[in-house]
C-alpha cells in the first residue's frame, strides 16, 4: 500500500507545481509601474492641486472630469505640490493639473479662460492657438516615470 500513496502524493506534487508555474507564466503578477507628477512655480500655497490621469483618445480636455482614468488631489507646500499614480499598465498617458484655490473641486473660469491655473504634460503653455488634446499631451510609460506639469495663469 505504501507505493501507491507515494505515487499519488508525487503526482499531487508535480500537478500542484505545474499549475503554480503556468499561472506565474500567464498571469501579470507585477504591480505596475508608477508615475509621479510634479508642479512648481505655484502663485500661492491655497488650496490644493487637483491631479488626473488620462489613458484614452479624445478624454482632454476634460474640464467637468468626466474622462479620466484616476485622479487625486494633493496638498500644496512652498508653492509646489506632487502625486504619485501606482499600479499602472505600461502604455500612454496625458496628466492635468489645476491649481484649485477655493477647495471646490472644480475647474473655475472667467467669461472663457480658467482663473485658476491650469496644466497639461508636455505643455509649456496653453492658449487658444495651443489647446491640449491626448495626442499631444501624452507620453509613452513603460517604467517608472516622473512627469513636471507647468501651470499656466491667465
Amino acid at each position: 500500500m505504501k507505493k501507491p500513496k507515494n505515487l499519488i502524493t508525487v503526482i499531487l506534487l508535480s500537478s500542484l507545481f505545474m499549475w503554480v508555474s503556468l499561472a506565474g507564466a500567464f498571469s501579470d503578477t507585477s504591480s505596475g509601474v508608477s508615475l509621479t507628477v510634479e508642479v512648481k512655480g505655484l502663485r500661492n500655497s491655497e488650496g490644493v492641486v487637483l491631479f488626473a490621469l488620462y489613458n484614452e483618445d479624445g478624454s482632454i480636455p476634460d474640464e467637468h472630469y468626466e474622462k479620466y482614468l484616476l485622479k487625486q488631489e494633493a496638498e500644496i507646500h512652498d508653492g509646489a505640490s506632487m502625486t504619485v499614480f501606482t499600479g499602472l499598465r505600461r502604455g500612454n498617458y496625458a496628466v492635468s493639473a489645476v491649481h484649485d484655490e477655493n477647495m471646490n473641486g472644480a475647474v473655475d473660469k472667467g467669461f472663457i479662460l480658467p482663473v485658476e491655473g491650469v496644466g497639461f504634460s508636455n505643455f509649456s503653455t496653453i492658449g487658444i492657438g495651443n489647446r491640449p488634446d491626448f495626442q499631444r499631451a501624452c507620453f509613452p510609460l513603460e517604467a517608472d516615470g516622473k512627469v513636471t506639469v507647468k501651470i499656466t495663469y491667465f
